[in-house]
């Protein structure tokens, strides 16, 4: 009789460790998976090709910038062109993702088109590089991670964010904003 007591006091403990170490998984698993749906939702849909598939839907420019981070001479004519633009919409070249909007825009007067922030911010994303020897925050499409330009921070600008994204006109696609309420992204697949 001395030994049943004690083999109840051991199997009511395993069975409790069992049911604790079953709940604890159940919970990393659920919190898991909430993780991978956040994760799923939280990012744009990724466009990926071959260096001969973006030649054949880019110009030599717009490859050069967008694929080898390239930059654009300032003040040229696209610049001109960007500043003369209205209200609208600026879809990146390489995959026609959302990255700005002219509400965003302003003149920074350095030659290259400016805005203090994306309109998309889950659609740009930032990485550093030392090209020039000094840490600089590049900027880059979030779904083709295609090289936009640079951002800038605390240089005085009196804009919302004191940033400025300084971005290559060339691979910026304008749809002026009696366009772009008529109609669709264009790209439908792509994060609005």
């Amino acid at each position: 009789m001395k030994n049943k007591p004690k083999a109840i006091l051991i199997f009511s403990s395993v069975l409790l460790c069992t049911i604790a170490v079953s709940l604890v998984q159940s919970k990393l698993n659920a919190n898991n998976a909430l993780k991978a749906t956040q994760t799923e939702e939280g990012k744009p849909k990724t466009v990926k090709k071959t260096e001969e598939e973006w030649k054949k839907i880019l110009t030599p420019e717009q490859f050069r910038i967008l694929r080898k981070a390239g930059t654009e001479r300032p003040n040229g004519d696209v610049y001109y062109e960007f500043k003369k633009q209205g209200a609208g919409t600026y879809y990146c070249a390489g995959c026609d993702t959302e990255l700005f909007s002219s509400n965003e825009k302003f003149d920074s007067r350095c030659g290259w088109p400016s805005f203090y922030d994306p309109s998309k911010a889950k659609n740009v994303k930032t990485s550093v590089d030392y090209l020039l020897g000094y840490p600089r925050t590049e900027v880059l499409c979030a779904v083709c991670d295609g090289h936009l330009g640079h951002v800038f921070t605390g240089e005085g600008f009196d804009t919302p964010t004191d940033k400025r994204y300084c971005i290559n006109g060339s691979i910026l696609k304008f749809v002026p904003k009696e366009q772009s309420t008529e109609e669709e992204s264009p790209d439908e697949d792509v994060v609005k």
